[in-house]
């Protein structure tokens, strides 16, 4: 397994947000975190990143992660892309990905070979890009470094159902390279790339195994997620 998550719990301003958190994420494909809202699955990616304190435990890559600087881990190949995108509003597309070099030899051709708009558009301060641009020029940056996990934090929510469609693809392919740890609410959008899924409730653990086997089972699905089934394909 490239990531073990054992009885992690996170406590943030007297709430105990994740209580005894444990599932792992294998070396390929997509694993989904799942989840109705609130219920600690931003918080998972950031105990595991170490922004926030955790007790538990953690192993990236066969390493003890918790109690590791964030950007050692970084540096050791666990990439982020957060909710919020956090690009550079007021620096061009260029300059955000020139930033977020980190090696001697940046996979400029992979980023652009995925997102050919981001070459056309380096000139272009990033707070003028729409949503999925930004998202885009996001998950470039992660992938401009060798990586050995991405945690990936709803990269599809507020964009339009073609720019979902137009993200979704671009994740496949990214997956293709490296695993990824997904959370993501389209249901759609969790069909058509996880392997895994990990449901999270009340800050536990409330289903783990196939994605598939969940989205197959509208009961469980809409039990565990409020919904009654996986919409079609983005």
């Amino acid at each position: 397994m490239i990531l073990r998550v054992s009885d992690l719990s996170v406590r943030l301003g007297g709430s105990h947000i994740l209580q005894g958190v444990t599932f792992d994420v294998p070396p390929t494909g997509i694993t989904a975190l799942l989840g109705r809202n609130g219920v600690g699955k931003t918080t998972t990616l950031r105990a595991i990143l170490g922004e926030v304190p955790a007790v538990g435990a953690v192993d990236f890559d066969g390493e003890p992660a918790l109690g590791r600087a964030t950007h050692k881990l970084v540096r050791a190949g666990l990439g982020y892309v957060p909710e919020d995108r956090c690009v550079f509003a007021g620096l061009t597309v260029a300059e955000n990905l020139r930033l977020a070099v980190r090696v001697k030899d940046p996979d400029f051709r992979t980023v652009y070979e995925l997102f050919p708009e981001l070459r056309e558009r380096g000139a272009q301060r990033a707070g003028t890009l729409s949503g999925g641009q930004q998202q885009m020029l996001a998950l470039a940056r992660v992938l401009l470094n060798p990586q050995r996990l991405l945690l990936i934090d709803e990269p599809t929510k507020g964009l339009a159902p073609a720019v979902v469609s137009a993200v979704a693809a671009a994740l496949a392919r990214i997956a293709e390279r490296v695993p990824m740890l997904l959370v993501e609410q389209n249901l759609a959008v969790v069909r058509r790339l996880a392997t895994g899924a990990v449901v999270l409730a009340a800050g536990r653990v409330a289903w783990r195994g196939a994605a598939a086997e969940l989205l197959g089972d509208p009961g469980r699905t809409r039990d565990l997620l409020g919904v009654g089934s996986a919409a079609r394909r983005p």
